[in-house]
């Protein structure tokens, strides 16, 4: 699968080398067709077409398009929405807190690194991804695609894509999982800057519904250990609002009502069989992924 020059923003082609001997495997019965990573419910129905593809050694004869070969003299197959391996939606939070970032990226950058990864490896499976961007409402809605050019729509749509506007997480994850009527895996990629409560019930939502949910908990290291060294103004990305603070003065109780945020949110979640991850924009993206693929692979 090749990208252009818009995606290297977003995929180090160094990367992209080393997902390309990885695979991620869905690890709750989604719906589709097995295609040799998944597991499926559902056998022998009608599919509809989407598109064409070139053959690919290992691609099932009954699918060669013979009329395109008989005018083309090349190989190419039929590609049906309902065969891939599963239907994942990369859910990227594009509120103003996301804007945030003490070092070289922010964390909607780093967000978006790790959406791009993960529809590039998904794709290279032949399994179909779609991008929601949101704030406080649904921004952007890519249906997903199984086709390869669809990399390029999703990294457009990232490169296009700024953080702005207020966070009502809860408000927007409810909206998507109203749209979504087919099982599958849901990638929300968020800083959770927002009442607990209302992400986690739509977390369990999305859970009742039988789709896998995984979560990248995406925080900037100053926002976790609060090591400013002089009287700071910390001013909200999402309101009018401002505060001036010593920071020494309020590290220690800063830092434990952090940690007990993270702690609900991490306890929650594997309540309800939900992917938790923490990640720390200090942490190289493709060393995030990585490791989080190893995890998976461990799980089987």
């Amino acid at each position: 699968m090749k990208t252009g020059e818009e995606s290297r923003r977003f995929l180090d082609p160094e990367v992209v080398a080393r997902l390309s001997r990885m695979d991620i495997k869905a690890r709750l019965v989604v719906e589709g067709f097995v295609a040799g990573l998944h597991r499926s419910p559902y056998r022998g129905f009608s599919v509809e077409f989407a598109e064409h593809r070139q053959y690919m050694p290992g691609d099932p004869l009954r699918h060669v398009d013979w009329k395109v070969y008989a005018k083309s003299d090349k190989f190419y197959v039929k590609e049906y929405e309902e065969e891939t391996n599963l239907r994942a939606y990369l859910l990227l939070d594009a509120s103003g807190s996301m804007g945030y970032g003490s070092g070289s990226v922010t964390k909607f950058v780093y967000a978006a690194q790790l959406a791009a990864s993960l529809a590039y490896l998904m794709l290279k499976q032949r399994d179909s991804v779609g991008l929601v961007l949101f704030d406080d409402e649904l921004r952007r809605y890519l249906a997903p695609r199984a086709a390869p050019a669809h990399l390029h729509r999703i990294l457009r749509e990232l490169e296009a894509a700024r953080s702005s506007s207020r966070t009502n997480v809860g408000a927007a994850l409810r909206k998507l999982a109203e749209k979504i009527h087919r099982r599958g895996l849901v990638v929300l990629l968020s800083d959770l800057m927002d009442e607990p409560e209302r992400v986690l019930t739509a977390l369990r939502f999305f859970r009742h519904r039988k789709h896998e949910v995984v979560v990248f908990h995406i925080l900037d290291p100053k926002e976790v250990r609060f090591d400013f060294d002089r009287e700071s103004r910390f001013e909200d990305l999402e309101k009018d609002d401002h505060v001036t603070a010593q920071p020494w003065r309020i590290r220690g109780d800063y830092a434990r009502e952090i940690e007990r945020w993270r702690a609900h949110y991490r306890s929650v979640c594997r309540e309800n069989r939900i992917d938790y991850n923490f990640i720390e924009t200090s942490t190289p993206y493709d060393a995030a992924l990585f490791a989080y693929l190893g995890k998976r692979s461990r799980l089987g």
